[in-house]
């Protein structure tokens, strides 16, 4: 936090009323930065004002107004000295925070962290991940398998050399993210099972063509709210089942898996019809209508 600090004052300061609710040396009052970060302990001496002083004291004390040899030193007195002909009794210090614009009375968690992040292309494959009635624990691992930081065999093998790098699923390839999701013959039965009558002659088992289609598809509410909640469920199970064999388990049947998966979904969506979600009032219907 400490190494933050910098970056803190930037969005930090007093606007000035009477001046008595201020440090002079620590608050940053002025368009000149906090007078201490800019004179250091030296400028305590040259300028005369004690360290604990409010700007009030140092605009009303009774020091004389000094003549430097330092130009910053003379800026600070002329700054001081247009401060004590705004000063009004009547109004209190206000403490401002940084928003997108300008500065603001209330500070806001939003505004500060936008000003604080850097700002980098908008991805659009995160709206098949994080929707409306996504189920957590499904939505991890496809976050996951999105950026392919699933534990799959080919990246295991860059760092674990002589591992068996096969698909436990179909024992045909590679197992890689792609070819897990779904172009291995045991994954692709069960997304089949699941899809096949949601896009029917554009069905695909290409991982990139999925993506973009749960992403940025043009399905209507329902069948669009089924594709990706499909896909979500695909992919954990189908995730789940392999690591079930990895440590040992014996390969469930395909016919039973497409069971869980579908008795899954089916569960899914009559909570949804039964929260009385606006729009999502046919979605079994749908469901059971799109079953192959």
């Amino acid at each position: 936090m400490l190494k933050l600090r910098e970056v803190a004052k930037r969005f930090y300061k007093k606007e000035v009323g009477n001046g008595r609710h201020i440090s002079f040396w620590y608050d940053n009052w002025s368009d000149m930065g906090v007078m201490h970060d800019l004179l250091g302990d030296r400028g305590l001496i040259d300028m005369g004002i004690r360290k604990e002083a409010t700007l009030a004291e140092a605009a009303w004390s009774f020091r004389r107004r000094r003549r430097h040899r330092t130009e910053v030193l003379n800026e600070v007195e002329e700054n001081l000295n247009s401060v004590r002909e705004k000063l009004s009794e009547g109004s209190d210090d206000m403490c401002l925070w940084r928003g997108m614009s300008s500065f603001k009375s209330s500070f806001s968690t939003k505004e500060t962290w936008l000003n604080l992040r850097t700002n980098t292309m908008q991805l659009k494959w995160p709206r098949g991940v994080w929707y409306s009635m996504a189920t957590p624990r499904f939505a991890f691992i496809v976050w996951l398998a999105m950026q392919n930081r699933l534990s799959t065999m080919d990246r295991v093998a860059r760092w674990s050399q002589g591992v068996d790098v096969k698909c436990v699923l179909c024992n045909n390839d590679v197992e890689s993210r792609d070819h897990l999701f779904f172009r291995c013959t045991y994954s692709a039965q069960l997304w089949y099972s699941l899809v096949g009558g949601i896009l029917g002659s554009a069905y695909t088992e290409n991982w990139a063509t999925i993506v973009k289609e749960v992403s940025e598809g043009s399905l209507n509410r329902i069948p669009l709210f089924c594709l990706r909640y499909t896909f979500h469920v695909a992919t954990y199970y189908i995730w789940r089942e392999r690591n079930s064999v990895k440590h040992g388990e014996k390969l469930m049947h395909i016919n039973m898996l497409k069971k869980f998966a579908d008795k899954c979904m089916r569960n899914k969506l009559s909570l949804v019809r039964l929260k009385g979600k606006k729009g999502m009032e046919d979605v079994l219907c749908y469901w059971f209508q799109s079953r192959v």
